[in-house]
């Protein structure tokens, strides 16, 4: 592992002077905004669009962040110094993250020390690690996802462990970092309830209220710890976390079944005006169509929140029902694993990064059987792809394909060899014929649709296919994979 982190770290380091999204941005204004600021301020300020919009603990990481920051270059601290980036600012912020994902680095140590500390543990944790969605997505892009998934783990690794109220302590942390893993919530609330709440004795299963106060409590005081400072600020708080006036799609759609709802409607566009069907002329007019706002679709029936969360909740209720009757820990970790996917799949306003709630905690059941490598490596490849729009300037190009086939080429065979199966032998016929269409994709959006249609011209066709065609690789991997969940 300690080699592993030198070469992660180094490659790392070459990354500082790379394409930074506005995430960067949003970053600095919380470091200026936690740190100039009293705390009954911080969900209220607004002079830039950045405001913050994390849960309290993630506040106060910035704080903490910002103490270093001022002795670094105090003009990243101004909350007036809107889109400052010194070389200071540069290079302080891409080392706070790199810093901070020393948290994974410890879990995936943790997880491959109590998982058996089997080779091939220690082949998952590096290629979790190195995985090249969070390079992508923390390292280039920039956010803090390693520090958060670290805490992941190290709640999974508990529940390995059997110390089942330390796992759900860092639960309840982790949502007070980063409020989308509670996509992952009623997968715990049901293992904690079963697993934890009811205690074996020589008479059967019994309920144990004294469990379920000290649990509810641990729970309670994490969450009053975090929020207690911002009691006569909760409306301005959870109105900053939950705004729910944006739409079904984000503008680059994430590759989930809504992305195949909108390409459907997009497609039906066509036939509508060549059969005289009626068409909703207003959902025409844009092509992004749920930047903000509400989404609108010119054929298909419009879709609401509610509608999304009942889907949701019902595709999850499926999901448990199992994990209900079969508290194991395996079952847990691939009931929380699909908790997040319905809600990646099926949810309002779904991020195209929120991929890597899903990849990294499939990750550690990648092994388990043949079936869950095969699914991997399909959700993987999608998955990775996903995000290349989010590096879409040219000289970033080579490095998110190089960083994708280094990981394919150094872990994948490693896995292969675990489960006893030659990759030749592993993926169906259609699987592979999907893998070899996802470097079509790549042609196609990298240089050929600039040559058919000119630089700058139909700049979200690139963008729709890429979108459509990874969803399909998602949706089947999330169908394979719940099939094997339900049916084994």
């Amino acid at each position: 592992m300690r080699d592993l982190l030198i070469v992660s770290t180094f490659i790392k380091l070459l990354l500082i002077p790379a394409y930074r999204s506005t995430d960067f941005e949003v970053h600095r204004n919380w470091l200026a905004i936690t740190h100039s600021l009293p705390i009954d301020k911080w969900y209220i300020e607004k002079t830039s669009e950045w405001t913050l919009d994390y849960p309290p603990f993630f506040a106060w990481f910035e704080k903490f962040l910002s103490m270093f920051a001022a002795l670094v270059d105090p003009g990243m601290l101004e909350i007036d110094k809107l889109g400052y980036a010194s070389t200071e600012t540069i290079i302080f912020q891409r080392l706070t993250v790199i810093i901070s994902e020393l948290v994974l680095f410890w879990a995936l140590t943790r997880y491959a020390k109590y998982f058996g500390n089997k080779y091939v543990n220690w082949v998952i944790a590096g290629s979790i690690f190195l995985h090249p969605g969070l390079i992508i997505v923390d390292h280039i892009h920039f956010q803090y996802n390693g520090l958060l998934y670290g805490i992941l783990v190290l709640s999974i690794v508990e529940a390995k462990r059997n110390n089942l109220l330390v796992s759900g302590i860092l639960f309840a942390v982790l949502l007070n970092f980063k409020h989308i893993y509670l996509y992952m919530a009623p997968a715990y609330f049901v293992y904690l309830l079963q697993a934890y709440c009811f205690v074996q004795t020589n008479n059967g299963r019994h309920f144990s209220f004294k469990r379920l106060v000290v649990l509810g409590g641990s729970v309670v005081t994490v969450f009053a710890v975090s929020f207690g400072p911002f009691i006569h600020q909760l409306p301005a708080v959870f109105g900053r976390l939950f705004p729910f006036t944006r739409g079904l799609c984000h503008a680059y759609w994430a590759p989930n079944f809504w992305a195949l709802y909108s390409g459907a409607d997009r497609v039906l566009i066509i036939f509508a005006k060549r059969f005289g069907w009626n068409l909703n002329e207003a959902a025409i007019s844009s092509m992004t169509r749920g930047y903000v706002g509400d989404t609108q679709f010119a054929v298909l029936p419009t879709v609401e929140a509610i509608h999304t969360m009942i889907i949701t909740v019902i595709v999850q209720l499926v999901v448990l029902q199992k994990l209900w009757r079969k508290p194991t820990f395996d079952n847990f970790l691939s009931s929380l694993t699909l908790c997040g996917f319905a809600s990646y799949l099926f949810g309002w306003h779904v991020h195209e990064k929120a991929i890597m709630i899903v990849l990294i905690p499939y990750g550690l059941l990648a092994v388990n059987n043949k079936a869950n490598l095969r699914i991997l490596i399909i959700l993987s490849a999608a998955g990775i792809v996903s995000l290349y729009p989010l590096l879409f300037q040219p000289t970033e190009t080579p490095i998110k394909i190089t960083l994708t086939l280094l990981w394919f080429c150094a872990f994948i065979p490693a896995l292969a060899y675990h489960v006893q199966t030659p990759l030749k032998n592993l993926m169906s016929t259609i699987e592979v014929n999907y893998l070899y269409g996802l470097i079509l994709l790549q042609f196609y959006t990298g240089f050929i649709h600039d040559i058919i249609f000119g630089s700058g011209h139909l700049p979200f066709l690139p963008l729709m296919i890429t979108s459509i065609y990874c969803s399909l690789g998602v949706v089947y991997g999330w169908g394979y994979f719940m099939l094997n969940y339900l049916l084994v």
